[in-house]
């Protein structure tokens, strides 16, 4: 047995202990009930599951065990599996075969490499061919591990053509500013990452909070800073790694002399169905369609068209992923059902108080505090944000600060990439770079840039939210 899967093994082991303890002692008798001490107890053993995965298991079997846990403690089935009739679930689950159609076709790659062409090659223009890239293809879809899986290789790629030296400061840059705008820009709008669907659902799933995080208001919380965050990211790890050597010119010569591949039936096809929907999202003010409705008529026409068959249907997608965000856009509704959600609104809001002094410190304060807890919960911070959401209201009453500023600290915490094992993109991009990885060294140095770049974006993002009212 590894190294790895004892530590796994003994991080399950420990919480285990302390589910049981919670289940039987019920120290939180008389706020919690003990129906409420049992949820609690099943939560520490699934989100041990998806942190620590013992065995291997995949992220949805710690939902499946969640689920049936409290189908055990008669909470009823519409509750446990409410996460399953949340439209944010059917924006998502259609919105993962937009990538899947931009891989198939080639439109992905084709879109990468057509805007690196566009530029003398040299690592500052580089970063901007890179930014382009990302900012199209997070226009085209949501799923940052399709982006990461079209960028990488390309950028792999790149450093071959220009015989970059592995594990040097400039083989880092490329694969680090690859990284960054597959993950970065595209957290700016509602419908440009994963955390969009994930953080609507679970807010929709909360009494008092039902429609209040559309692509509108998303855009107006996150847009500025983030993108803020992501040119300060990109420009400031360039300082950091900048190479002390160029890029070969003879290879970029070589990259010119490429004949450009012209678009095909298929590529044009799709771009023209994901540019008309997202020109539909953006215009949902005008036309009042549901996002999970232009979502699912997308890929009614890519089956239509051709683009996709049966066979992807089966195996284009992540069900992994979609039975875990399933289950887990449904605990807002499992806590407010079972009592937990106000047993820690009467903890956390009391806890927060000398934060809510004012938006600067609690701004900064929270961000703070889960840039530490991102250390533990590597969950894609799902658990986090479960336990957070449904008590947002409570802490706007008791404190005037909306539910709406919470966008921008989920975000900027989920995003850390200080240690590789923080961020699951992280992890799947530095797997398929193969023989030439970023080094541990240089990922904790691009990892710090980005925190100081959301500090610099958070200072931004307070004067805002006073403007509109937020606080």
């Amino acid at each position: 047995m590894g190294k790895k899967s004892v530590v796994s093994l003994a991080g399950c082991a420990v919480v285990l202990v302390a589910a049981i303890l919670v289940m039987v002692l019920k120290p939180f008798l008389p706020d919690l009930d003990s129906q409420g001490h049992m949820v609690i107890g099943g939560l520490l053993i699934t989100v041990s599951i998806w942190i620590f995965k013992p065995f291997d298991l995949p992220f949805s079997s710690g939902g499946l065990f969640f689920a049936s846990f409290l189908l055990f403690l008669k909470v009823p089935p519409p509750v446990v599996f409410s996460g399953f009739t949340q439209p944010a679930l059917w924006t998502l689950i259609p919105a993962l075969f937009f990538g899947l159609a931009l891989q198939k076709t080639g439109l992905g790659r084709l879109i990468a490499i057509g805007v690196i062409r566009l530029f003398k090659p040299s690592y500052p223009t580089m970063i901007l061919a890179w930014l382009i890239i990302g900012v199209a293809l997070s226009l085209l879809t949501p799923s940052i591990t399709v982006r990461v899986a079209i960028i990488i290789p390309i950028a792999v790629q790149y450093l071959e053509l220009f015989n970059v030296q592995r594990g040097s400061k400039g083989n880092s840059l490329v694969l680090l500013t690859a990284f960054a705008v597959a993950l970065l820009p595209g957290t700016g709008w509602m419908t440009g990452a994963l955390w969009g669907p994930i953080v609507s659902g679970m807010c929709n799933a909360v009494p008092g909070m039902q429609g209040l995080l559309n692509f509108d208001n998303w855009f107006k919380v996150a847009f500025i800073p983030m993108e803020i965050i992501t040119i300060l990211t990109l420009v400031g790890g360039y300082f950091v790694l900048r190479p002390k050597d160029g890029l070969s010119q003879q290879a970029a010569a070589a990259l010119k002399a490429q004949k450009s591949e012209p678009m095909t039936r298929d590529q044009k096809i799709v771009a023209l169905i994901l540019c008309a929907t997202f020109a539909l999202f953006t215009t949902s003010s005008l036309h009042g369609i549901p996002d999970a409705a232009i979502c699912m008529l997308a890929v009614v026409m890519f089956f239509v068209c051709k683009i996709l068959d049966l066979a992807d249907f089966s195996t284009g997608i992540s069900w992994d992923l979609a039975v875990f965000l399933g289950v887990a856009l449904g605990l807002s509704s499992v806590f407010a059902a079972t009592g937990v959600s106000a047993w820690m609104a009467g903890v956390i809001v009391p806890a927060i108080a000398p934060l809510a002094v004012s938006p600067w410190v609690f701004m900064f304060g929270m961000v703070l505090i889960l840039f530490a807890w991102r250390f533990v919960d590597i969950a894609l911070m799902i658990p986090t944000m479960a336990i957070i959401t449904p008590i947002l209201p409570a802490i706007n009453d008791a404190y005037g600060i909306s539910p709406l500023v919470w966008v921008l600290i989920f975000i900027i915490a989920g995003n850390s990439m200080l240690l590789v094992y923080q961020n699951m993109w992280a992890l799947m991009a530095q797997s398929i770079t193969g023989d030439r990885p970023w080094t541990a060294g240089h990922l904790r140095a691009y990892g710090t840039v980005y925190y100081v770049a959301s500090l610099i974006g958070l200072a931004v993002a307070v004067p805002l939210y006073i403007s509109f009212g937020l606080f």
